[in-house]
């Protein structure tokens, strides 16, 4: 690392400590040109995938469209918004550790659906109506048994 106060290209690390529960690493450094110490800070650079439509266009990825998405589908329904904020975080999680640089709005709309499967089943046909662009009631109607299971025999 160059040293900040002279530009001497080549410093030394001197001292090297893990900070604020191990989110990124302290360090003492000196230069050897003019003996100078100062502290640099490195910390993993992470960044979300940029997100492709299927009109191929690329968009920087918004988690105010994520976040607005859930909640029109969960509006009106019994999820705090504790429960949405975890959904988003979880999200975002997956896109963060998948190492992929760009993403696809059926793998976002996929991870999104999933989310909603497991906590609401009226949000996750509502997400699915619009997300799979249902033309009829029949496809609705698949959405639900979808969500139901296999059909449960009854005992006469």
């Amino acid at each position: 690392m160059k040293c900040p106060f002279c530009g001497h290209p080549d410093t030394q690390v001197v001292d090297s400590r893990g900070a604020d529960e191990g989110d990124f690493i302290r360090r003492r450094r000196r230069c050897g040109a003019c003996d100078r110490r100062f502290t640099t800070y490195e910390r993993p650079e992470l960044t979300m995938p940029t997100v492709v439509k299927r009109n191929a266009s690329r968009h920087e990825y918004d988690p105010a469209k994520l976040r607005a998405s859930l909640s029109l589908a969960l509006r009106k329904r019994p999820v705090s918004t504790e429960e949405l904020d975890a959904v988003v975080l979880r999200i975002e999680d997956t896109l963060l550790t998948s190492g992929q640089r760009e993403v696809s709005t059926e793998t976002l709309g996929g991870l999104v659906m999933a989310e909603l499967k497991k906590l609401d089943k009226v949000a996750y046909v509502r997400f699915a109506s619009v997300y799979k662009s249902f033309e009829d009631i029949g496809e609705f109607v698949d959405a639900i048994r979808e969500m139901q299971g296999p059909p449960v025999q009854r005992k006469s």
